[in-house]
């Protein structure tokens, strides 16, 4: 299985809080998508031919700002030079603002299948000081917009832990969720990035920042929640009804190669992995000369099951005993590493069924906490 990522620099604005590599220079639309045909030419063998492509994710910045007929020429080169599975699932980012009855439309025109849009909020005041440019209404249009065109694998996210925000009020924000039926909901806290403006606003001491028994509050009642609405809670701060995951994002989290196009992009082949660099001129600079510029990294032994620690106990399904007792672990498993895991175990923060080991509902609260007592170290 192989992924295809895209990564689609544009936004109208730059919201509060977001760290992403983006811009605002949509005159460069045009070009960046001929430098993203470029790469795909220039990286072709990077994927063997036994390798097809399972999913592609169009993510950003903000892919909407691309018009349907660059989106086309886009997908035409990937369905051209990659071997792309028939049902494979194709996910396209979108910002609620440009969901007009004709972009639905257009997007029908293309093989997307999955529609991702960041909501963050039904609240407009909420919205207002995160930059965001859709109101509540518009949220609550452009879903519905989307299955008046057929489209029922929609998934939206959601922020909580805003400032001087309350349970209540987080709970309105679910409940709204809840009441458009899409079958796949991503709920993030409120995240203070190095070098945003949000994180200036904190520094400054212009914001309250929520305090830690308000925020697993929070986190418990959208757990509760969805739970109850028939949401399957299969990775940290996802929730979908049977058989809606994100495909794409479960090749993350269970180690499955994938590409990284574009300017800031990151790609992994199973030993590798490598990074675009962010710049917009340089990136399409870069690649018309003929090279893609770069960082690369060869992962360790340790670093592959330090990895495969985290990403696995971000999901349900947890850790496979099997490999803890494969030769590749054993050769660097440390006596520490097995003190911390009964440790966990004992104080109930993993548990262990069908020869797997997986975050309790305890263990949710401090997943940070148990991941990084379980990391090897070089």
């Amino acid at each position: 299985m192989a992924g295809v990522y895209v990564h689609i620099p544009f936004c109208a604005s730059r919201c509060l809080y977001c760290d992403f590599f983006s811009t605002t220079e949509s005159a460069k639309k045009e070009s960046y998508v001929d430098a993203l045909l470029q790469e795909m030419l220039c990286r072709k063998e990077e994927m063997s031919a036994a390798q097809r492509v399972e999913t592609i994710y169009i993510g950003g910045g903000t892919p909407s700002q691309l018009s349907i007929d660059n989106l086309k020429r886009l997908f035409d080169g990937i369905y051209s030079i990659y071997d792309v599975n028939e049902n494979a699932e194709v996910t396209i980012e979108c910002n609620p603002e440009d969901v007009t009855a004709s972009y639905a439309a257009g997007l029908t025109t293309l093989p997307v299948n999955r529609v991702s849009m960041g909501l963050q909020t039904f609240d407009n005041n909420r919205l207002r000081f995160l930059r965001r440019r859709h109101t509540s209404e518009k949220s609550l249009e452009s879903v519905y917009l989307l299955k008046e065109k057929g489209y029922k694998n929609i998934s939206i996210d959601l922020m909580f832990g805003f400032p001087e925000e309350t349970p209540q009020m987080w709970s309105d924000d679910i409940d709204k969720a809840l009441s458009l039926g899409v079958p796949h909901i991503s709920a993030y806290s409120l995240m203070y990035e190095e070098g945003t403006p949000l994180t200036r606003l904190k520094d400054s001491g212009k914001i309250n920042v929520v305090d830690d028994e308000t925020m697993l509050s929070m986190y418990t009642l959208l757990i509760n929640k969805m739970e109850d609405a028939g949401y399957e809670h299969y990775e940290l701060s996802n929730f979908c009804l049977k058989g809606t995951e994100s495909r794409h994002n479960m090749s993350y989290w269970t180690g499955k190669s994938y590409i990284g196009l574009g300017a800031g992009a990151h790609s992994y082949d199973g030993v590798h992995r490598r990074w675009n660099i962010t710049s917009l001129d340089k990136y399409i600079e870069g690649v018309h000369g003929g090279s893609v510029y770069w960082g690369s990294e060869t992962l360790s032994a340790t670093d592959h099951f330090n990895e495969y620690i985290m990403t696995r106990l971000r999901t349900k399904k947890g850790i496979d005993i099997d490999y803890l007792h494969s030769s590749e672990s054993k050769d660097i498993m440390t006596k520490e590493f097995e003190r911390l895991l009964d440790l966990h175990l004992s104080a109930g923060n993993l548990v262990e069924e069908n020869g797997r080991l997986r975050l309790s509902r305890k263990g949710l609260y401090i997943s940070d906490s148990v991941m990084s007592d379980l990391f090897l170290i070089n």
